[in-house]
């Protein structure tokens, strides 16, 4: 395990981006467990994108155009309802006590659907890990899988380290209704302008 990749992959996980906004909302909205919840649901996320990295179908979404702008307007329009459903509920981020069974679903299923719906990451997958892993050499599957691990496991303990430190000004938060109007529309316009980044992302 080198100490590039690991460097490498804290700086990419640390990097706010959907799923670090997901888990602040989450954290803020539902509390802690709800972060951790979001978390676990963005690193389980990024499964099928490991799966096409180790078995080349992400060479098949790099190398066809029209399969990658399918995929990637599919993210673009879940960020954006995101965005309006987030600016639309304005009981989002104060509801008291623990989440209920549907809201934990709903919670777990955005969270997979965000990093799912997100070819940029499966790209990731396949021009970064390559590089940390000798072609032709034997055991490179293995070392594959861990290093996807690696990822994945810095991941969950980085989002919900966010989602938490979320979570523990909930109650401030939640005491002022300005700051919670706010909130509201800076989730919402962080979804779309993620949204937008991602129209305008080429392979």
């Amino acid at each position: 395990m080198s100490i590039a990749f690991l460097i490498t992959t804290l700086i990419v996980v640390a990097t706010p981006g959907t799923g670090v906004v997901y888990t602040l909302s989450a954290g803020l909205a539902r509390g802690r467990r709800a972060s951790v919840l979001a978390a676990t649901a963005c690193t389980l996320g990024i499964v099928p994108h490991m799966i096409a990295a180790i078995t080349g179908l992400a060479a098949l979404l790099h190398a066809s155009a029209v399969a990658f702008e399918i995929l990637k307007y599919l993210g673009v329009a879940y960020l954006l309802y995101m965005a309006w459903s987030t600016l639309k509920d304005r009981e989002a981020i104060v509801v008291e006590g623990d989440p209920e069974p549907t809201s934990a679903l709903r919670t777990i299923t955005s969270g997979v659907l965000i990093n799912v719906l997100n070819p940029k990451l499966t790209l990731f997958f396949f021009a970064f890990l390559p590089q940390f892993v000798p072609a032709g050499e034997p055991g490179s599957l293995p070392r594959m899988l861990l290093l996807s691990g690696v990822f994945m496991l810095a991941t969950f303990v980085v989002f919900s380290v966010y989602g938490v430190l979320a979570a523990g000004v909930r109650h401030h938060v939640l005491s002022r209704p300005r700051v919670l109007a706010w909130l509201r529309r800076i989730f919402a316009g962080s979804f779309a302008a993620l949204g937008a980044k991602l129209a305008f992302t080429t392979q």
